[in-house]
């Protein structure tokens, strides 16, 4: 498998993992493809205290026969002094986003089987690029998606989707539906499938406190999402819901679901990270391949001491691979899209 690597947040703890990853010996009979500045990736390697052997190639090198080897795609986007270690700036914003789009681009093409991301950080890439909202708002203009793909936390015990992400607490319950909320159901259970667990059991969370008491803390649970679970079931999926969400997951661990649907973001991020921060991934599907990262974040904490737990990188990696072994693109490691020649890898 070919896995493309982009390098996030320069001043995290990206750049150590990323280093760790590539001298692990569960890659050894993948191919990676970093994507990123060769002094970044360097910081890294030491940092984690390994050594790694990279062959450094040019963006202008990608059209031709690649080695069966790690290799490492120089973009030169960010200089040494422009990283900060422990802080944001927009240098290594602008940077993770050219990363990022590289690596997108590389699926796009098909010479990835899949494409992986060390943790980015929001407020660096907002300094380099106001605009910017979050990752499948990014994914979608670079690919030009027609559709959106949804974000999905993983653990090997219970996975958790969301019906909303990246979206102020306050914005949630208007942009529930009973559509978008069928919607999630409907791509949980295909990715799932996909990833090799059919029939997954799902347990829907409730938007407020003890699913609304019977709508004496809000009418959500019964107007929204209670009638699609009803349709989702009338569909065939092994579906449950409303449940509270201070239980759902109390359900979830004890083998009662192999998935839980939240309706927005740290809904469900709270209990997976305290089920498995060490082991958590962010898996975003929906498109013609797999994009996966650890769940944790830039760790500004620690950026630098050679600390940072190789753990959720490793698994998701494995989640990648395992994704693309499971379903293979149809053209392979084909020539490059018609688009490639006349796009910048790291635009």
């Amino acid at each position: 498998m070919r896995i493309a690597l982009a390098l996030g947040d320069a001043g995290g703890v990206g750049p150590e993992l990323a280093a760790k990853l590539m001298a692990d010996p569960e890659l050894r009979d993948h191919e990676v493809i970093v994507i990123g500045a060769e002094n970044v990736l360097r910081m890294g390697v030491e940092h984690a205290g390994v050594e790694l052997d990279v062959k450094v190639i040019g963006q202008d090198e990608l059209g031709q026969t690649l080695p069966a080897r790690h290799v490492l795609v120089d973009l030169a986007n960010c200089a040494s002094d422009e990283i900060t270690l422990g802080q944001s700036n927009p240098a290594a914003g602008e940077a993770s986003l050219q990363n990022f789009a590289a690596a997108l681009r590389l699926g796009k093409a098909g010479l990835v089987d899949a494409v992986m991301f060390t943790p980015f950080n929001k407020h660096s890439m907002r300094l380099a690029r106001p605009a910017y909202v979050d990752e499948i708002g990014f994914i979608d203009a670079v690919l030009g998606a027609e559709r959106s793909g949804r974000e999905f936390n993983v653990l090997d015990e219970v996975w958790n989707a969301r019906v909303t992400s990246h979206v102020p607490l306050r914005a949630v319950a208007d942009r529930l539906s009973v559509e978008r909320i069928v919607s999630s159901i409907r791509l949980t259970s295909e990715v799932m499938a996909a990833a090799g667990k059919p029939g997954a059991r799902m347990g829907v969370a409730a938007l407020n406190p003890h699913a609304g008491d019977g709508r004496n803390f809000g009418d959500e649970d019964e107007d929204i999402i209670a009638p699609a679970v009803e349709m989702a079931a009338a569909e065939g999926f092994d579906v449950k819901g409303p449940i509270p969400s201070d239980t759902v997951f109390v359900r979830a661990i004890r083998g009662e679901f192999d998935a839980v649907v939240t309706m927005y973001h740290d809904q469900g991020q709270i209990a997976i990270k305290l089920l498995g921060f060490d082991r958590g991934v962010t898996l975003i599907a929906g498109y013609d391949f797999p994009i996966v990262t650890p769940a944790h974040g830039t760790a500004y904490d620690i950026a630098g001491k050679g600390k940072a737990d190789l753990g959720a990188t490793r698994a998701a990696a494995r989640l990648g691979v395992s994704l693309a072994s499971l379903n293979p693109r149809s053209n392979g490691h084909a020539a490059l899209a018609a688009d490639w020649a006349t796009a910048s890898v790291g635009e």
